[in-house]
């Protein structure tokens, strides 16, 4: 199966209309069509991020191009002049194809001369999770309890295809009783696990693999070398199968994965993708802890702290996501934090019992790093 028709057959299944006609545009030869863009905020809401505000220019027989957003017919006058209804400033051109000249409001550029900027994914490690020790095991780096780990995940627009990347699918990253001592990089292993289980899927499915085929295929590929009980399978099979031919990104998958089970803080959007300094992608900072108690303790710890007043959680591109120092960890009030998402997680056991072992565990932690 050759590209155009992978495509085709993948949009027919999973992709939205206009996202699919969009992209089925793109892949016509250079030669054949001008790479002319145009965008407009058409909602109001300060982006050209949405469905049908971005739009690939219409050839005109003057040798101009039309944006199709807001695209008006242009009236005739007695004399046969046309002007256009949006604003005398607006110039009337005849569409290649025919049809009576038309105008728009939105101006058409050249994507060879003014290409879309992409930003990265957000680039953060997150803490090293063994630093330095002496000879006797002493640490003798930054301590940090409960860091995190700067993400992303953008919802629909351009780059994504429309698809909505950061959309909850599940409680699928399985969570522990909340240990410091857990790596988000174990919860991470476990999110390139199902990435590599999509695209096991894809290149089966692209091999002419039915869609039953591709999701065994990359089934199989999900289970080797993961833990079972870190991950619910059957949704990381289903998340997996529904973002397969989406345009989400390793990152965004990892981040709602991790969104979805709880363990992430968003915190706030920005852009991800612009066009002469349109924004035409948004994308929404978060950082990720290795467990859901990791998150709310550091959600209500957080404004406790004179160290983290006035820049809490960084900026949405560049999320603060380190873990707290021993002594801001000691100084931390937990009768002042409300721990019952937690508890209602794990309801079996009594509130009293949960709060003693997370005492001993943070005891036994402190105790390791700074004996």
């Amino acid at each position: 199966m050759n590209r155009r028709a992978a495509l085709r057959r993948s949009s027919s299944l999973i992709l939205p209309v206009a996202a699919a006609a969009f992209l089925s545009a793109l892949l016509v030869p250079a030669e054949a069509q001008a790479q002319q863009f145009c965008a407009a905020d058409l909602n109001g809401n300060g982006d050209a991020a949405d469905a049908g505000e971005q739009a690939s220019c219409l050839a005109t027989t003057s040798g101009a191009w039309l944006c199709p957003i807001q695209a008006v017919d242009c009236v005739a006058d007695a004399a046969g002049a046309y002007s256009c209804p949006a604003g005398p400033q607006f110039a009337c051109v005849t569409r290649t194809v025919g049809g009576v000249p038309a105008c728009s409001p939105n101006a058409c550029a050249d994507l060879a001369a003014n290409p879309i900027v992409e930003e990265p994914p957000i680039d953060d490690p997150g803490a090293e999770p063994d630093g330095v020790v002496d000879a006797d095991r002493n640490c003798l780096g930054t301590i940090q309890i409960f860091s995190g780990r700067g993400m992303r995940c953008r919802p629909a627009g351009l780059s994504t295809t429309f698809a909505d990347c950061c959309k909850d699918k599940g409680k699928i990253v399985k969570d522990g009783i909340g240990s410091s001592i857990s790596s988000i990089g174990t919860k991470i292993a476990v999110a390139k696990g199902v990435f590599t289980g999509m695209k096991a899927a894809y290149t089966a499915f692209k091999a002419g693999a039915t869609a039953s085929q591709a999701a065994s295929a990359g089934a199989n590929a999900l289970i080797v070398g993961l833990d079972p009980t870190s991950i619910a399978i059957s949704l990381a099979i289903n998340f997996m199968m529904e973002f397969l031919f989406s345009g989400c990104d390793q990152q965004d998958m990892e981040t709602a994965m991790l969104r979805g089970s709880g363990m992430c803080h968003e915190v706030g959007s920005y852009c991800a993708s612009s066009f002469l300094g349109v924004c035409l992608q948004k994308a929404r900072g978060h950082c990720c802890f290795n467990t859901k108690l990791g998150r709310i303790i550091q959600e209500q710890g957080r404004p406790q702290l004179k160290s983290f007043n006035g820049d809490l959680w960084g900026t949405p591109k560049k999320p603060m996501c380190r873990g707290f120092t021993p002594e801001e960890f000691q100084a931390l009030d937990f009768s002042r934090m409300d721990l019952s998402e937690y508890y209602s997680d794990i309801e079996a056991r009594a509130q009293s019992d949960i709060q003693i072992d997370m005492e001993d565990r943070v005891d036994a932690y402190l105790k390791a790093v700074k004996p």
